[in-house]
């Protein structure tokens, strides 16, 4: 019998979210330090855009180009600092941190460059910054993502378990039973809802082809928030609670066992929703206790829920009353 993975999220560095979270924090201190040394030489308003020859073509005043700078990595850093503080089983991954580093160097080197370009200008309309600063920020952005990279260190292998740890309840003569939770997730549920109330707002102040696509990915995610999830004797069912229409089934006859394990979506499907890789798939809604179906092709069908091992043992309940018929 095969072997099924195990998550082993213990592999990675407990500062990884950390980690993902510095190059922000380095930026905003660098903007702001850049712009405190110089304070006293700047105009207003400041040259903020430039053409390709280097000369200003766009200007801002100071307090709105900080603003919008340092918004912009608050609201970036503060996200890695939501991962760390609401996902505590699940570090970021090492692209996500090398994405971030990368990221932070990109925003904060034409800051800080725009910055000393306008303090040593006469005034802004005299600012020069010559295209090549852009490949400078690039090559930053490069060296900076290399780094985060070796300081992220490799993500979470998966681990095997001996085979025939699967749990397994026993049923008798031809005795049934069911078993059914819903997951939830507030994220897309809150991603729905202003999906959905941007697509009323776009169709009725301007089209309604727009709004109406809004308004229906609004709606889908809405309903992929909150899944019931139920094993019985036709196997597994997802549905959303509301409507309660089945969008995916996984008959006795796919799979060769069911187990339950601790599940770390972010290394082992990047994301959270409906997720597809190489070698498994399923409905994560969040990291945690999940269900895990091996499939007759290798494959796995991964769900997070509560009370997974139940819902495993019932499964393998059923499949061995089928395997016993079919050799019966």
């Amino acid at each position: 019998m095969e072997t099924a993975p195990r998550s082993a999220p213990s592999s990675t560095s407990p500062l990884r979210p950390w980690i993902a979270v510095f190059p922000f924090a380095a930026a905003i201190l660098s903007v702001a330090a850049v712009h405190r040394s110089v304070a006293g030489r700047l105009p207003d308003p400041l040259a903020t855009h430039f053409g390709v020859d280097g000369r200003a073509d766009g200007y801002s005043t100071v307090q709105g180009f900080l603003t919008g700078c340092l918004l912009g990595l608050v609201v970036l850093g503060a996200g890695c600092v939501g991962w760390a503080v609401l996902r505590r089983t699940a570090a970021p991954t090492r692209w996500v941190i090398t994405a971030g580093w990368g990221l932070a160097a990109m925003l904060a080197w034409p800051a800080c460059t725009t910055l000393l370009g306008n303090a040593r200008a006469a005034d802004a309309a005299a600012t020069r910054l010559p295209f090549w600063h852009l490949a400078v920020a690039l090559g930053a952005a490069v060296l900076a993502g290399a780094l985060g990279w070796l300081l992220a260190g490799p993500d979470a292998r998966p681990e095997p378990v001996a085979p025939g740890a699967a749990p397994r309840l026993t049923l008798t003569g031809s005795e049934s039973a069911g078993w059914s939770r819903a997951v939830r997730s507030p994220l897309p549920a809150l991603l729905g809802a202003l999906l959905t109330v941007g697509g009323l707002v776009a169709g009725f102040l301007d089209s309604w082809p727009t709004g109406g696509v809004l308004l229906c990915t609004g709606l889908l995610v809405a309903a992929l928030s909150s899944v019931r999830v139920t094993v019985d004797r036709r196997g597994l069912t997802l549905a959303p609670t509301l409507p309660a229409v089945p969008f995916r089934r996984v008959r006795l006859d796919k799979v060769v066992e069911a187990t339950s394990r601790n599940v770390v979506t972010a290394a082992e499907f990047g994301g959270w929703g409906y997720r597809v890789r190489p070698d498994r798939s399923g409905l994560v809604l969040r990291s945690g206790e999940g269900l895990v179906l091996r499939l007759t092709g290798g494959r796995e069908f991964v769900v997070t829920v509560d009370d997974a091992a139940t819902a495993a043992a019932l499964f393998n309940a059923y499949l061995d009353r089928a395997r016993s018929r079919q050799g019966g």
